[in-house]
């Protein structure tokens, strides 16, 4: 491992650990890590090893490829979505493509609604994606967006037979995307 790759490490060490938050000490008591170690290691001072990592990657819930700056591959999952991680950065807000297979003209079951930490904003860059949320029932088609706390019951899918893209981005702590730049005439 060269100089600069330990100081990029360290970099998304200190990062990961600040979005936590935790302070040195904290994290020395919840790995038994020294603080002095820790410190070295988020300047750079220190190469970081994998008995180092590993524990760090856990408390600050992070994988050992964002610690260390490597691309995280596409996910498929079970039901055929596939997601594409876009940051590298550990914690904090994270953006993510998806592509949404086309829903089955067959498929007659219901959704199932979820709940679970963060905030969440989608936006649709093609196709038609159907969003529950509770008893809403939204369509949104290319170009439009929607955002909501994911404490609310929550699905969403293609609308028919074609696969939807979406840009998506996830608060796991709530936090929210803040829009500063407005057109001209919304400024009042």
């Amino acid at each position: 491992m060269d100089d600069q790759l330990a100081a990029a490490i360290g970099t998304r060490l200190r990062t990961a650990r600040r979005a936590r938050p935790l302070t040195l000490a904290e994290t020395a008591g919840a790995t038994g890590i020294s603080v002095s170690t820790l410190s070295r290691l988020e300047t750079g001072g220190r190469r970081a090893t994998l008995e180092q990592l590993l524990p760090l990657a856990d408390l600050y819930e992070v994988s050992l490829d964002e610690l260390v700056g490597r691309a995280e591959p596409p996910r498929k999952q079970g039901d055929g979505r596939v997601i594409v991680p876009l940051t590298k950065e550990p914690g904090g807000l994270r953006a993510y493509k998806m592509t949404l297979p086309p829903r089955a003209d067959d498929d007659d079951a219901a959704p199932q609604l979820r709940t679970h930490e963060g905030w969440e904003w989608m936006y649709v860059l093609s196709g038609r994606m159907r969003v529950l949320l509770a008893e809403h029932d939204l369509l949104l088609g290319k170009g439009e967006a929607v955002e909501f706390d994911t404490h609310v019951p929550h699905w969403f899918g293609a609308a028919g037979p074609a696969q939807v893209e979406v840009l998506t981005l996830f608060g796991p702590q709530g936090e929210r995307v803040h829009v500063r730049a407005r057109s001209r005439g919304q400024w009042g």
